[in-house]
């Protein structure tokens, strides 16, 4: 079918969860004010719901929580968002809920189930749709996309799971979350161990998917990784067996065994849980960040430099970051454990280099306590020097660490410890922004910045709700769950024909007859099960993030490869597609949170923006800047960008809002 010039413009989003969403919010919203020059059509394609997605749809148990606060959450951009798109606001998650009327349970603070977020991302959805422009139409695929087809100067053909025709598309968006893999060699042979001894073994996935009813009642299962998966698989195998908790007299928790939970042995690297959410508000005023570690002045400083270091030039900016933000709610909240004035100290602070004699020597003077000072070792690795000469050893002590953090994390003594959190967060934030990573070494951006780093604010930001944190060590009090220890390790016995696991803090081992990775699937294009992915890498038409260093080391990311300007899909030589873009965590653009804060510019809602926008400008539409900022692109520094339409080409009719779903016979 060849095109007029009165037929729309296509563009397939594949991927209907929230960052398909998101990217569908600012494209209709920029199309509202930058119209292309033909009406427009907007397919999305996922097998689940639309809003939610495979993650975030409403079946799943309801014991499934989120970890942030109601208030915390928003897929709307606000007047905070540098972007050059019109902003349209609407309500966070506890906004919603509380307008809504259905979720009269959810407050500001409430950590909603993942049920009542998954209703409002549908009510999302709707709504973005709803307020669509009068030349835009939006259909819904409830299916699943397998290949996509098509050179750089002629439309994309998307092939379908359940259609003999595919979609034409004249740009396709990738957004496709996160994925599922093939278990590695490692896992098979651990899988294959099972089977051979009849031993149950669960490799890698998503909590809500995950088939627990092999673990038998009372059965000795070793969990390996103690993050958010580890927490949502021991609440579904323990009050998701109709075990339940009761409140002692202390105030602590008393777990009521069922008697069809297995025993939990777990550990990981550190040994310990995450650190528990924090369940109070500053007491003094809000810390002014960024203050130490702010994209462009970092890249100043750092300006003229071939090679910059992790340790040497941005952990030492980071952690003055962070522990600025720990001590202005020290000095400002708590003046009585302190022995100078906030600006006396902070004049004293500004000046002086992180951990060196001159500061440590300001800290230790003007922090009287020791226990009141920041100390990032310790906070990093809890268990580290430490020997146990036996396992109940290391459990008396792994549980007292728990019930110190659970009474830490709510008391607002230690409100130091949110001041921190939101210094932590704002390097977070800033760390993606700097143009001087591309001077880090390969080598240091594997093991300093997705390795240590990452692991470190995930440990300490990413951690359970509190009360989640009091089951877990009311299961470890009622012997459901035992520790392991630091650096976890796992064998096969095959003489025994059970697993074994130990670690560096008690030189007992535990024998068990099942074994669980409690661990999301690592992002790969080579082992993933998204056929879309594995066929355009196959090709050539996509490749793989690799990071590589002058000495000839390299590192296989296992992620899409895609431009950090523009976010296209590049190819295994380099070259960008110009009609396909990608983003999210399964690409080299993965740095942001599931979910944006309200009013904190969130890196989302800009990356959506720009993506939004480079796809309508592809289609024709007027480069304008709704943003007073210059007429500059965010986060760039580059002008908006003008250039062709696209050639007109057979386009598919399409009919208004509706979801198209497989025909079921």
């Amino acid at each position: 079918m060849r095109s007029t010039q009165k037929d729309p413009f296509v563009v397939v989003i594949v991927g209907a969860g929230p960052r398909g969403t998101g990217v569908l919010e600012r494209l209709l919203a920029n199309a509202a004010e930058t119209p292309p020059s033909r009406p427009l059509s907007v397919e999305l394609v996922d097998p689940y719901p639309p809003g939610g997605g495979r993650v975030w749809r409403e079946e799943q148990s309801p014991l499934m929580w989120m970890n942030a606060t109601a208030e915390n959450v928003t897929m709307f951009p606000d007047e905070t968002v540098t972007c050059d798109g019109p902003i349209r606001p609407g309500p966070s998650l506890s906004e919603w809920a509380a307008a809504e009327g259905a979720c009269a349970e959810v407050t500001h603070t409430t950590f909603a189930t993942r049920q009542v977020q998954s209703r409002y991302l549908r009510w999302v959805f709707d709504r973005v749709v709803a307020e669509r422009p009068q030349n835009v139409s939006v259909r819904v695929h409830a299916t699943r996309a397998t290949r996509v087809e098509g050179g750089a100067r002629t439309r994309q053909r998307v092939w379908l799971e359940d259609r003999d025709e595919p979609l034409r598309a004249d740009v396709v968006v990738l957004a496709l979350g996160h994925l599922d893999a093939v278990p590695c060699k490692d896992q098979r042979l651990l899988a294959d161990f099972a089977d051979r001894h009849a031993l149950r073994h669960l490799p890698c996935a998503y909590s809500a998917d995950a088939d627990l009813s092999v673990f038998r009642p009372g059965e000795d299962v070793l969990m390996r990784g103690m993050g958010a998966a580890f927490i949502d698989l021991m609440v579904l195998l323990t009050e998701g067996r109709g075990g339940a908790f009761a409140e002692r007299a202390d105030g602590r928790l008393r777990y009521v065994p069922s008697g069809r939970e297995p025993r939990l042995h777990v550990g990981s690297r550190r040994g310990v849980p995450y650190r528990s959410k924090i369940s109070y508000r500053l007491v003094g005023d809000p810390p002014p960040l960024p203050r130490f570690f702010s994209a462009p002045e970092v890249d100043a400083r750092l300006a003229g430099r071939d090679r910059i270091g992790f340790r040497d030039d941005l952990w030492p900016l980071m952690a003055k970051e962070i522990a600025y933000g720990y001590y202005h709610e020290l000095f400002t909240a708590h003046p009585g454990r302190v022995a100078l004035p906030w600006q006396e100290f902070s004049a004293a602070y500004d000046g002086l280099d992180w951990d060196a004699e001159p500061l440590r020597a300001l800290v230790e003077a003007s922090v009287p306590s020791k226990a009141d000072r920041l100390d990032f070792a310790a906070l990093d690795r809890p268990l580290r020097g430490l020997r146990f000469p036996r396992s109940a050893d290391l459990q008396d002590h792994v549980r007292e660490h728990i019930r110190a953090d659970v009474d830490r994390r709510s008391d607002r003594r230690h409100s130091a410890d949110l001041g921190a959190f939101l210094a932590l967060l704002s390097v977070y934030g800033q760390l993606p922004l700097l143009t001087c990573l591309a001077r880090l070494p390969a080598r240091s951006r594997v093991t300093d910045v997705d390795g240590w780093w990452q692991g470190f604010f995930e440990y300490v930001g990413s951690g359970s709700p509190r009360e989640r944190t009091r089951q877990l060590l009311a299961l470890a009090e009622a012997g459901v769950v035992r520790f392991v220890g630091a650096d976890m390790w796992v064998e096969p016995d095959e003489e025994r024909g059970v697993y074994r696991a130990g670690g560096t803090s008690t030189p007992d081992t535990v024998e068990a007859t099942g074994l669980i990775e409690a661990r999301l699937p690592d992002a790969d294009l080579r082992t993933c099960t998204e056929p879309l992915l594995r066929s355009l890498y196959r090709s050539g038409e996509a490749a793989e993030h690799v990071l590589a260093d002058d000495d000839g080391y390299a590192h296989r990311t296992g992620l899409l490869h895609v431009s950090p300007d523009d976010f296209r899909v590049l190819s295994r030589d380099g070259v960008p597609h110009p009609r396909r873009f990608a983003l999210g965590p399964f690409t080299n653009i993965r740095r942001f949170a599931t979910f944006a804060r309200p009013r904190s510019n969130a890196l989302s809602f800009r990356q959506n923006d720009r993506l939004a926008r480079e796809v309508l400008r592809l289609l024709g539409a007027p480069a304008r800047v709704s943003r007073n900022d210059g007429g500059r692109r965010a986060g760039t520094g580059l002008p908006a960008k003008t250039g062709p339409a696209l050639p007109a080409e057979g386009r598919l009719p399409v009919q208004d809002v509706a979801v198209v779903r497989p025909m079921v016979a």
